[in-house]
């Protein structure tokens, strides 16, 4: 069984892969999937902004892309590279709505600043989400 600090660890092992030479921000996620499979990601920027992919999308298309539909928990770890984390690094409101199109409204998300790790639900974090 994987805990919320084993979760965290490993998004703070993959955020030390991120390619952020813009912005100055390293994210990192891992993504529970619900049969135990854990997927990281890192965030990857582009002088083009908008080409930029975050960490929660990366590790998230990498388990879809593997047939994974059916998803736990996703811890994020991030702040200004080369520092540890200072703040609480939340899901932009993008990748929230990607996570809301595969997982259910009491899907875990992890945050961390480095001393305490907070727990919401995806709908606390996007209520009322756009649906077709």
């Amino acid at each position: 069984m994987m805990t919320d600090t084993e979760l965290i660890r490993l998004a703070q092992q993959a955020r030390e892969k991120a390619y952020s030479p813009y912005s100055g921000y390293t994210v990192g996620a891992a993504l529970l999937c619900a049969d135990g499979t854990i997927y990281t990601g890192c965030n990857v920027e582009n002088a083009s902004y908008s080409a930029t992919c975050c960490a929660e999308r990366v590790a998230l298309f990498e388990a879809v892309r593997d047939g994974h539909r059916a998803f736990s928990a996703i811890a994020v770890a991030g702040g200004r590279k080369g520092d540890a984390e200072a703040s609480f690094f939340m899901p932009c409101g993008v990748c929230r709505q990607v996570m809301g199109e595969f997982c259910g409204k009491d899907f875990v998300v992890l945050v961390t600043d480095g001393k305490e790790i907070r727990r919401r639900t995806l709908e606390q974090l996007l209520p009322e989400a756009f649906e077709l």
